[in-house]
């Protein structure tokens, strides 16, 4: 039986909703192109992510003033959104992002 959270299940629900719509790009090379393309929404990085890379993403959300956050691990993501060893993904779309932002927010705040 799985033991995640009610909120947990219905984010990674929506992340992989928001893949097969292709509103959710993953892997380094792709989300940074989404970037210079001015399409990401919001940023979100694995907790177990390298260093640099959550850097350098966080830098990029912050030029770009999209929303960024680092939750999840790298299983949980890729289990979401059914690709193997992803580390980051964006979302292109505002609806979508907005959202998944609301539903990050509201699991921290019951995490506190």
């Amino acid at each position: 039986m799985d033991n995640k959270p009610l909120a947990l299940k219905r984010l990674l629900s929506l992340l992989g909703l928001a893949r097969k719509a292709g509103k959710l790009i993953s892997g380094e090379s792709a989300c940074e192109n989404a970037f210079k393309k001015h399409e990401v929404k919001l940023a979100v990085v694995c907790a177990d992510a390298s260093d640099n890379t959550k850097k350098k993403f966080s830098q990029k959300s912050y030029y770009y003033g999209c929303g960024y956050y680092e939750l999840l691990s790298k299983n949980e993501l890729s289990g979401a959104i059914g690709l193997k060893n992803r580390a980051m993904f964006v979302i292109t779309d505002s609806g979508f992002g907005a959202k998944i932002e609301t539903m990050i927010k509201e699991m921290m705040i019951k995490e506190i």
